[in-house]
């Protein structure tokens, strides 16, 4: 029983690292040039894209980018909340039972991090531009 434990821990371990990291690049992609922008720190964002270079393809992936990162966290929740919920309860090792509260804990707490990370992305690179595009226009 214990071998049965170890894939479904590390397949909503795995999710949720995936799930932080594409947000956190979706973040720093994205939203953080134009937020530095809006806020005019614009030599700001033109060292850190002249540092990190590699932020300016993410940036013209950003459709891509997004799209992966909210596939990634939409399983993450799945199995976070459906699958690991409904088949999870007897995984739990009966020499530590707390160890399985602790690490679905961090789980969630990371999993909701990405969420927000990504929600604040996501405003940024695709609804703040247009809102005040159209009151400047106004």
């Amino acid at each position: 029983m214990k071998d049965m434990a170890t894939p479904t821990t590390a397949r909503s371990a795995a999710l949720s690292y995936f799930s932080l990291f594409t947000s956190l690049s979706t973040l720093l992609c994205c939203a953080l040039p134009s937020l530095l922008v809006l806020f005019g720190l614009g030599a700001s964002v033109a060292s850190m894209l002249s540092f990190l270079p590699w932020l300016v393809t993410l940036s013209r992936h950003k459709i891509l980018t997004f799209g992966i990162s909210g596939v990634l966290i939409a399983c993450s929740f799945v199995n976070t909340y459906y699958i690991a919920a409904r088949f999870g309860a007897g995984e739990c090792s009966p020499d530590n039972p707390k160890a399985c509260a602790d690490a679905s804990r961090l789980s969630r707490i990371l999993l909701w991090v990405s969420a927000v990370i990504y929600a604040v992305g996501f405003l940024v690179a695709f609804v703040l531009g247009p809102i005040l595009s159209r009151l400047d226009n106004a």
